[in-house]
C-alpha cells in the first residue's frame, strides 16, 4: 500500500473494522476496571471480628483506592464513548492514538497499588506516579479527538474556537494532578492527595464555563455561516 493510500485510508462507521476496533477498546476498559480488584488483599481471619478491625487491617484504604480508580476509569470510558459517538469513520492514526490512550488506562491498576497500600501512604512517589499516569491518560484521550478532527472523521465538527474552549476545560484535570506532585514532595503525600479534591470544585466550574462558551460560539457560527466555514 502506498503512503498516499495509507494517509487517506478510513473505515466507515458501518464497517466491520470500525465495530471491531471499538469493541476491542471497550473490552480493554472493562479489563482495566476488573484488574483494580487485584489491589485488594484478603484480610486475615482475625480481622473479620468487627467492622473496625476489618477497616484497620488496611482494607479501608484499599477500598478507597479501588473506588477512586474505578470512578476515574469509568469517566475515561464515558469520555471515549462520547468522542466515538461523533465519529463517521476511523483512520489508522485514530486507532494508533486510541491504543496509546488505553496503554495509560491499563496502567491505572498498577499506579493505584501505590496510593491504596497503607504501608506507602507517606510516600510522595506514589502520588507522583498516580498523578502522572492520570495526566498522560487525559492528554492521550484528548489527542484522539484532535487526530479525528484532523482526519475529517467527525460527523458534526464544532468551530475550532469551541474545540479550544473544550480543550482548556479538559486540561484542568492534568493541571491539578500535576500540581499535586510538588505539593506531595513539599508538604507530604496526604496534602498531595488532598489537592485532587480541587477537581470537585474546579471541574464543575470549568465545565459550566466551557458549556456556555461553546454554546455562544456555536450560535454565533450558525448565525454567520461564513464565520463557521473559517472556524472549522
Amino acid at each position: 500500500m502506498s503512503t498516499g493510500a495509507a494517509a487517506t485510508l478510513r473505515y466507515e462507521r458501518e464497517s466491520v473494522e470500525f465495530a471491531r476496533t471499538f469493541a476491542f477498546l471497550d473490552a480493554v476498559y472493562a479489563i482495566a476496571l476488573t484488574l483494580l480488584v487485584i489491589n485488594i488483599d484478603p484480610p486475615e481471619a482475625s480481622a473479620w471480628t468487627s467492622v473496625s478491625a476489618l477497616l484497620s487491617s488496611g482494607l479501608g484504604w484499599q477500598l478507597l483506592g479501588f473506588a477512586i480508580s474505578f470512578a476515574v476509569i469509568a469517566v475515561f470510558w464515558r469520555v471515549n464513548h462520547r468522542i466515538v459517538s461523533g465519529f463517521s469513520a476511523i483512520s489508522p492514526a485514530t486507532i494508533t492514538v486510541n491504543l496509546v490512550a488505553i496503554a495509560f488506562i491499563v496502567l491505572i491498576p498498577f499506579s493505584t497499588q501505590g496510593i491504596s497500600d497503607v504501608a506507602l501512604t507517606d510516600e510522595p512517589l506514589t502520588v507522583a506516579v498516580y498523578a502522572l499516569n492520570i495526566s498522560l491518560a487525559v492528554l492521550a484521550q484528548a489527542t484522539v479527538y484532535i487526530v479525528a478532527r484532523r482526519d475529517g472523521l467527525l460527523r458534526d465538527p464544532l468551530p475550532r474556537r469551541a474545540d479550544a474552549v473544550n480543550l482548556i476545560d479538559t486540561l484542568t484535570t492534568p493541571v491539578i494532578f500535576l500540581a499535586s506532585i510538588p505539593v506531595a514532595y513539599l508538604l507530604g503525600a496526604d496534602w498531595g492527595r488532598y489537592t485532587w479534591l480541587l477537581l470537585l470544585v474546579v471541574g464543575p466550574i470549568s465545565g459550566a464555563w466551557a458549556k456556555r462558551r461553546v454554546a455562544l460560539i456555536t450560535a454565533s457560527a450558525a448565525g454567520h455561516p461564513a464565520d463557521r466555514d473559517v472556524a472549522t
